[in-house]
């Protein structure tokens, strides 16, 4: 499975973002397909989930309401809509994928065996 994120960059205040996940690979392991962010010296943070197959969606208490995340415009890519962008958005934005998470863990990197090489996010 291979993972690319694109679409980050340098915005204001009350701005927005939209990434990009594009997979390819087995299918299979990309059932589910998330979004995960991280800061310097800190633990990677769950952001939110979506399931390819049934549309499911699952979001961090901190982006709900803000960010939604939904199948994608190009094929076999899934789009993170990032609207009223605070500066504790910004990190580095990774797509992770696999087969089967386990229920109530959708947010937990752990569960995630591919991962692709992030893009940065600076909110100011």
């Amino acid at each position: 499975v291979q993972l690319v994120e694109s679409g980050g960059g340098s915005v204001q205040v009350g701005g927005s973002l939209r990434l990009t996940c594009a997979a390819s690979g087995r299918p299979s392991k990309r059932n589910c397909l998330a979004w995960f962010r991280q800061t310097p010296g800190q633990e990677r943070e769950g952001v939110a989930t979506f399931y390819t197959g049934g549309g499911a969606a699952y979001y961090a208490a901190s982006v709900k309401g803000r960010f939604t995340v939904s199948r994608g415009t190009a094929e076999d890519s899934v789009d993170l809509q990032m609207n009223s962008l605070k500066p504790e958005d910004t990190a580095m934005y990774y797509c992770a994928s696999d087969s089967v998470i386990l229920p109530g863990r959708e947010l937990e990197a752990s569960q995630y065996t591919y991962w692709g090489q992030g893009t940065q996010v600076t909110v100011s």
